[in-house]
């Protein structure tokens, strides 16, 4: 199939339009406008039909004297349809229409080749940004334990609360339970 429709403007005569009577696509496509005579606005519309399945990014584009310009039919959809691409120049008073067809893509018979590797399970490796505890020294557990302990301990005495000195219990507590287990390791 082919992947772009030509459509002739001013070959024959000023103002006037040559184009396929029909265009048979299952993909995205060009609209070659080739312009063989004065600069020239043309006006391009796709019915309902093929509105449905197909898009064009504006309606109206300007193709300088010889000189040739390629407008995307975008499929934006699935499916098959059938519709009229409507060309227009001159202000509208030279109109072509012509009959699209969009039909499914035929199906890739080509086999995907893998890779064995890929089979193979890989190697878990860390990021740069993981944290691990296993990376940090025993001194570094103690140092941050012991800054911990000490101001749990001063908050427990300059508030003389209750509850305040119970937590700063449990903080101490927890902070011994992390520097045995550091120590130990």
């Amino acid at each position: 199939m082919p992947d772009s429709l030509p459509v002739h403007i001013n070959r024959q005569e000023l103002h006037g339009l040559e184009v396929p009577d029909t265009f048979e696509t299952s993909d995205s496509f060009d609209v070659r406008l080739v312009n063989h005579g004065e600069s020239t606005h043309v006006h391009l519309h796709l019915d309902d039909s093929l509105s449905k399945l197909a898009a064009l990014e504006a309606t109206n584009y300007h193709v300088d004297r010889d000189s040739e310009r390629r407008v995307r039919v975008t499929l934006d959809g699935d499916g098959e349809t059938r519709g009229n691409l409507k060309v227009v120049t001159a202000y509208g008073s030279t109109t072509r229409y012509v009959d699209v067809r969009i039909t499914e893509p035929e199906p890739d018979d080509e086999p995907v080749q893998v890779d064995e590797d890929l089979a193979k399970p890989q190697p878990k490796t860390r990021s740069n940004s993981e944290f691990a505890l296993a990376d940090v020294s025993d001194y570094q557990v103690l140092a941050a334990g012991g800054v911990v302990l000490f101001f749990a301990v001063l908050a427990a005495f300059l508030s003389q609360n209750l509850l305040v000195v119970f937590l700063a219990l449990l903080v101490a507590v927890g902070t011994l339970v992390a520097v045995y287990a550091a120590a130990s390791r």
